[in-house]
């Protein structure tokens, strides 16, 4: 019972030990980004990196999330006879909800990964020690780009994969189902607000902050060589992705009483 205990205890020591650790390199990363000099071309670099280069991937996960979801939503609305409130149902779910979890999960895998295997990788190979003996503070140079980058790209993704959602639901019920083209247009839109955009771009933003910064301490605190840049790439996908789920049950409960 007492070895029960102690690990119980150890685990939440754990925890508590890496929350402390994230939010230590989140301040150390914000303060550096204030401060000059500012690598701008490194920061579109990385822009490219998360952005553009994501644009595959979240096409193909929120255009067949939006059909798929439109398919179910019009079945299960026909038995009610509010079919026509499918269109309605796609874009509030996808604005609010769908896209910003999806495209955040989605780039985690692909970004969030291979930055923590890159920065592990410098540092299992001392190259972040070099930085630091040529009076380079890895935070400035490695984190404060690749963070910015996720923060101001991940909203861009997320409108995109808006659109795509929504445009995907249409296929499906109007050119499948055969639902009325003009109705599903008008209802589409009838009960959406600016709200409901900006409340998908603000997870978007914190989401991006999550999954940049995730995979960039993991990788920093990699040891074991290796293995260890293994175990850091896979601890930093699993970690932002709860993180990401965590954080966007409160920011909608947050957002809903603004």
């Amino acid at each position: 019972m007492t070895s029960v205990l102690e690990n119980i205890g150890l685990v939440f020591l754990r925890l508590f030990e890496q929350t402390g650790l994230w939010f230590r390199m989140l301040w150390r990363t914000v303060t550096w980004a204030a401060r000059p000099p500012w690598e701008f071309e490194e920061w579109l670099r990385q822009m490219v990196r998360v952005g553009v280069e994501s644009v595959p991937v979240v096409f193909l996960t929120t255009m067949f999330t939006g059909m798929v979801f439109a398919l179910e939503t019009y079945n299960g609305f026909h038995r009610v006879h509010a079919e026509n409130y499918v269109g309605s149902a796609v874009a509030l779910a996808m604005l609010r909800e769908l896209s910003p979890v999806l495209v955040g999960l989605m780039v985690t895998g692909r970004v969030g990964s291979s930055m923590a295997a890159e920065i592990g990788t410098m540092r299992v190979t001392e190259q972040i020690d070099a930085l630091k003996a040529l009076a380079t503070d890895p935070v400035h140079y490695l984190f404060v780009p690749r963070v910015i980058a996720g923060i101001v790209m991940l909203p861009f993704l997320v409108i995109l994969g808006d659109a795509l959602g929504i445009g995907g639901g249409y296929i499906v019920a109007v050119k499948l189902l055969g639902a009325n083209a003009v109705i599903y247009k008008n209802v589409t839109w009838q009960f959406l607000g600016l709200k409901d955009l900006w409340t998908g771009a603000i997870k978007a933003g914190a989401f991006g902050l999550i999954l940049t910064l995730t995979g960039c301490v993991r990788g920093y605190y990699t040891s074991g060589g290796a293995e260890g840049v293994g175990r850091s790439t896979t601890r930093a996908v699993v970690s932002a992705s709860l993180i990401i789920l965590l954080t966007d049950f409160f920011l909608t409960k947050l957002l809903m009483n603004l």
